[in-house]
C-alpha cells in the first residue's frame, strides 16, 4: 500500500505534464520520485522522432559515462527486449521470478551498473498514445531495494513519464489545433516530422515554393507567421509556429499548421499579391514593376480589394492584412509580417 506522501509525489508528477518547459518539468519529475522510492540515481530517456536514438531528457545521480551507457548501450541488451514487453517494470531484484533473460548474468550488469556501486534497478518502458517514446531507469545501491509494491508505483506514475519524454506530446496541443487540422514539424535541416493523429500538411507535400518560405522564417527568428498559400488547387490558411526547443527537438523546428479555407473577402490571387505588397509598403508603381503590370492594372486592383474588404483605404487595407494573415508573401518580404 503506497503511503501518503508517496501518493503526493505521484499526484505532483502527474501535474507536471501541463508544464510547457518539458526539460524543467522531467527534471522535477525524478526529484519527486526521489522522494517515493529508493533510488540513488535516475534517468529519463526519450526516442528522438528522426534518428529512433535513445536522447536523454533528465538525470540525477549517474555519472556521465553511465548516463551515456544507459541511453546509448542499454537498448542493446537482451533485457531491453524484457522491459519492452513488461507491463510491470522490472527490476534487478526480480531476476528469480522472472522467465526472460537474466540481467545479473549479463555483460550490462557486470561492466556497467556493478562497477558503479549500484546492486538493484527497475526499468519502465514509456509508451504514450500508443507509441513507444522513451524508457525510465532507476538505480540503487541496496540490495532488493524494488519489490513489487515499488514496482506498482513506478508503473502508475510513467504514463505522465511518457508525456513528459514525448517530444511530441504537446506539438499541436501547444497551440491549440483543431483536432482535424493538418499539422508537422519541420526542423532546421527541413526534415519532415509528422504528428501522432494527425496529417501531414499539403504544402509540405508539394512545396511549390513553401520551402524557401520556411527557411526564410526560421532565419528571422520570429516567433509565428500566418499567412495563405495555394496548395492542392486550393487555398491553405497557414500558421507558422517557432517551436519550443526539448528533449529530442532542436530549438530550430517549426511546426507547421495548415487548414484548408477560401481566400477572404472574394479576393482573387491576385488581389492577394497586390495587397501583400502593399502591405510592405511598396508604391502601386513598384508592385506595377514587380507583377508586370500597368500602373493603371495595379490602382484597379486596389480599388476592387478596397471594396471587397470594405477598407476606406491602402492603410486600412493593409493593417488588415497584417492582423489577420491576409498575406501570400515571398521569401524575401516576410520579415515585416513576423511576429515576434
Amino acid at each position: 500500500m503506497p503511503s501518503h506522501h508517496q501518493i503526493a509525489a505521484a499526484a505532483r508528477i502527474g501535474m507536471l505534464t501541463r508544464e510547457r518547459d518539458t526539460t524543467s518539468a522531467s527534471a522535477q519529475a525524478l526529484r519527486e520520485l526521489a522522494r517515493a522510492l529508493p533510488l540513488d540515481a535516475a534517468t529519463l530517456l526519450t526516442i528522438d522522432p528522426l534518428t529512433g536514438s535513445h536522447v536523454q531528457v533528465a538525470s540525477i545521480g549517474y555519472t556521465a559515462a553511465a548516463s551515456q551507457a544507459m541511453a546509448g548501450e542499454f537498448i542493446a541488451t537482451p533485457w531491453y527486449r524484457n522491459v519492452v514487453r513488461r507491463e510491470l517494470p522490472p527490476s534487478i531484484s526480480e531476476d528469480a521470478e522472472d522467465a526472460g533473460p537474466r540481467f545479473r548474468h549479463g555483460w550490462f550488469y557486470a561492466e556497467r551498473v556493478r562497477p558503479a556501486g549500484f546492486r538493484d534497478g527497475v526499468t519502465g518502458a514509456l509508451r504514450h498514445r500508443g507509441r513507444m517514446v522513451g524508457l525510465v531507469h532507476l538505480s540503487t545501491e541496496s540490495a532488493d531495494a524494488y519489490d513489487t509494491d515499488a514496482r506498482r508505483l513506478l508503473a502508475s506514475v510513467i504514463p505522465a513519464l511518457a508525456a513528459l519524454a514525448d517530444p511530441l506530446a504537446h506539438a499541436g496541443d501547444l497551440h491549440g489545433l483543431a483536432e482535424t487540422d493538418a499539422a508537422s514539424l519541420v526542423t532546421g535541416d527541413g526534415s519532415v516530422i509528422d504528428l501522432p493523429g494527425r496529417d501531414r500538411p499539403r504544402v509540405l507535400r508539394e512545396d511549390g515554393g513553401f520551402g524557401a518560405l520556411l527557411h526564410a522564417f526560421t532565419a528571422t527568428d520570429g516567433r509565428r507567421l500566418r499567412l495563405l498559400w495555394p496548395a492542392g488547387g486550393g487555398w491553405r490558411r497557414l500558421v507558422l509556429h517557432r517551436h519550443p526547443a526539448g528533449p529530442g527537438l532542436a530549438a530550430d523546428a517549426v511546426l507547421v499548421h495548415e487548414t484548408p479555407t477560401e481566400l477572404p473577402f472574394g479576393l482573387s490571387p491576385r488581389e492577394l499579391e497586390v495587397l501583400t505588397r502593399a502591405a510592405t509598403g511598396q508604391t502601386n508603381q513598384a508592385i506595377a514593376q514587380a507583377l508586370f503590370l500597368s500602373p493603371r492594372t495595379v490602382h484597379s486592383h486596389v480599388e476592387h480589394l478596397l471594396r471587397k474588404t470594405g477598407c476606406a483605404s491602402r492603410a486600412e487595407a493593409t493593417a488588415l492584412a497584417v492582423r489577420d494573415g491576409l498575406l501570400r508573401p515571398d521569401p524575401d518580404h516576410l520579415a515585416r509580417f513576423v511576429e515576434r
